[in-house]
């Protein structure tokens, strides 16, 4: 017997139903027409500061639903399905804005005319913004309005030392969810108007590649210069945080040129650092756990390690009303415990490199026939090594659907197979044949696929008491921003600083002893 199955074995069918899932879906509003929607955040939808399902991302534009956490597949969807409903309530009620249904985004307006998102005028409120300046002033504002579905994932019983090999298993194996979950070979030349690329043209108005999966996790997506230069190491809780520390204090000197405010006071970045917070750090996928108020997420998985891992590499499905369906979402569970069960040894810069090799290849070319990537330093066709995994995925979904009385974990790795062998099936190549049939129109294609969408979800039912329920959230959500705003007493610029000191890194004793006044608002940025 296998160490995997030996491990597989030992899971308790109670252990296999407490996995833990929660979705966090970003989508842009956009106008019939396919531009960007200028909009401010629709104020029936509450405060995008303190709302508990119903932000925005970088953008002002840029919505983001969040469910909570369920141990249901169906459950979570019927959430995520509901904050879609009154969203688009919302949305209809002030017009005829509706939710871009590509993680490419829609026609966008100069790159400085892109609205960063505004969250009041707490210390917290406002140091969001200035984080999405100092976004926008590294990378830029297209790159940002980039959207897709984090997938925040758990499993009761777990170690931090268990996490990390399964992350880095799972970057070892994240071609295998480009491949078959990829949905963005295709996107407006605006995205890359005046940019370096390898896209061809589709059409007036219409960049792609032939063999493209998800360009939104290539080098036209969340890609920086800086951050290249990080070879961050999985192999342990203490390496990773020492990694991110030093990306956090390590001055970086074009981004000192750009300076902590301008000439006319007004803030361009929180800091001037490789990074200035954790989330800045890209990566498809992280680990985490909830923050307590005023806490640096750094600090706390120092302080508790590990609580959940959060995926970051699904693009939006524009075939499914919602942007994923529960195939998918049964294939990632299966997945993701494969990564937990099989051996993971330490990474190495070496495979780092590899790896990041072979995410920009699929990303780009991930459907091209005979296609091989790079696998200890010797080359594997994808599609072998995908049917080595997915072989390997049988008796996972096997355990999972006996756990659940079902078949559908075992379904879904048969969808996969099936996909894996006929890549005309998959979602990237429906995008493009989709995309030829609305006149080799990107935006065409997205705005009446986004069209559909909107209708389809104001025709499903909701009622009178769910429609009340999400007016008591938007209203209590402005409350709370009213009462954080009022119990502001630091200036912003004391607030900043201490937000950014290196001493809140560490574990308890070095921040809670440090001579600064506590942090009173929350910190998520």
């Amino acid at each position: 017997m296998s160490k995997l199955q030996e491990r597989l074995g030992a899971l308790t069918p109670a252990r296999l139903k407490g996995v833990r899932r929660g979705i966090e879906k970003e989508s842009l509003r956009a106008q019939p027409d396919g531009q960007l929607a200028p909009t401010p955040h629709p104020a029936a939808l509450g405060s995008a500061l303190t709302h508990p399902h119903i932000t925005t991302d970088f953008s002002e534009s840029q919505l983001e639903l969040i469910t909570g956490v369920h141990t249901d597949v169906e459950a979570c969807l019927a959430e995520l399905t509901r904050i879609h409903q009154y969203t688009y309530r919302v949305l209809a009620e002030a017009g005829d804005e509706r939710l871009w249904v590509s993680s490419m985004p829609c026609r966008l307006p100069t790159d400085e005319t892109i609205p960063i998102g505004r969250y009041g005028s707490s210390n917290v409120g406002r140091a969001k913004s200035v984080y999405r300046m100092g976004l926008s002033h590294r990378y830029g504002r297209r790159m940002q309005t980039i959207s897709g579905i984090h997938y925040n994932w758990s499993l009761p019983e777990v170690s931090s030392e268990q996490y990390f090999a399964l992350i880095r298993n799972f970057r070892r194996h994240a071609f295998l969810l480009l491949y078959l979950f990829g949905a963005s070979p295709a996107l407006c030349g605006s995205f890359v108007a005046g940019r370096q690329h390898e896209l061809l043209p589709l059409g007036e108005g219409t960049m792609h590649m032939p063999y493209g999966t998800s360009l939104r996790m290539g080098r036209l997506g969340y890609q920086s210069e800086a951050q290249a230069s990080l070879a961050v190491s999985y192999n342990s809780l203490d390496g990773y945080a020492a990694s991110l520390q030093d990306a956090l204090t390590r001055p970086w000197p074009a981004y000192e040129a750009i300076g902590i405010r301008n000439l006319g006071g007004d803030y361009n970045q929180l800091a001037t650092t490789l990074l200035q917070i954790e989330n800045e750090f890209y990566g498809t996928i992280r680990p985490k756990r909830v923050i307590f108020p005023g806490e640096r997420p750094l600090h706390a998985l120092r302080e508790r390690g590990v609580e959940y891992v959060e995926v970051r590499l699904m693009d939006l499905d524009p075939f499914e009303t919602i942007g994923i369906n529960a195939s998918t979402i049964r294939l990632l569970d299966v997945f993701l415990l494969h990564c937990l069960l099989a051996d993971s040894p330490p990474d190495t810069r070496d495979e780092i490199a590899e790896l990041a090799h072979n995410q920009h290849l699929t990303a780009a070319r991930g459907r091209e026939p005979g296609l091989r990537l790079l696998r200890g330093g010797r080359e594997v066709g994808l599609t072998d090594w995908g049917g080595e995994l997915l072989e390997a995925f049988e008796p996972i979904a096997a355990a999972l659907d006996a756990a659940h009385g079902v078949g559908h974990h075992a379904e879904a790795v048969r969808a996969a197979k099936k996909a894996l062998a006929d890549p005309a099936i998959l979602p990237s190549a429906r995008v493009l044949e989709a995309t030829r049939a609305h006149g080799d129109s990107f935006l065409g294609f997205v705005s009446a696929r986004s069209e559909a969408t909107r209708a389809a979800l104001l025709a499903l039912p909701f009622s009178a008491e769910q429609q009340a329920e999400f007016e008591r959230m938007t209203q209590a959500s402005i409350q709370a921003q009213k009462q954080i705003e009022a119990a502001d007493t630091l200036p912003f610029e004391v607030y900043r600083e201490e937000y950014v000191s290196p001493s809140r890194l560490g574990f308890r004793k070095h921040w809670i002893d440090a001579p600064s006044t506590p942090l009173s608002q929350p910190a998520a940025l």
